[in-house]
């Protein structure tokens, strides 16, 4: 990069009632800072415009798991952002979550936030490993759940600054 590029934007957009899925943007937000040429802002789903979304080039969203699905705040996000659809286009996404149990609905989660991405025309972030569609957390996220978070945000971060 050089001093005329701007440096990428990555918007970690988060909805939290216990403060777990608020705990995993924060440790998302901390991946993605290490690489080089990022800008990442935090949100609260509350405080997200939809401009937001425009003006970022990753998006990550995170959301406590709700019977299988998203939050109803970060729905009504996702519902708003029709006003600017084919403007997302080609940007990175990426999604996490955090439930009450194993067998809960944390994968059934994920995906309905992937496919908000993918219906907007973004290139959604997988891993090939373990979580594949995101990363997941039961109850208050461990050592493990966070690293699985910063991860995310490291290689969402870096697809970004590929593709920029």
């Amino acid at each position: 990069m050089n001093e005329r590029d701007p440096m990428a934007k990555i918007l970690v957009v988060y909805d939290s009632k216990t403060g777990h899925t608020e705990k995993m943007a924060f440790a998302v937000a901390a991946g993605a800072k290490r690489v080089k040429g990022v800008e990442v802002q935090v949100k609260r789903v509350s405080e997200t415009r939809i401009e937001d979304l425009v003006e970022a080039d990753g998006i990550i969203l995170g959301s406590p798991t709700y019977y299988g699905l998203m939050s109803t705040r970060l729905k009504t996000l996702i519902d708003k952002s029709v006003k600017v659809h084919g403007k997302l286009e080609g940007k990175v996404g990426a999604a996490f979550t955090s439930s009450g149990g194993t067998a809960s609905g944390a994968e059934t989660t994920l995906l309905s936030l992937v496919q908000a991405l993918l219906i907007h025309g973004m290139i959604v972030q997988g891993r090939a490993h373990t979580k594949h569609y995101g990363a997941a957390a039961v109850g208050a996220p461990k050592k493990d759940d966070l690293r699985s978070c910063m991860d995310l945000g490291k290689r969402t971060a870096s697809l970004v600054m590929r593709l920029k």
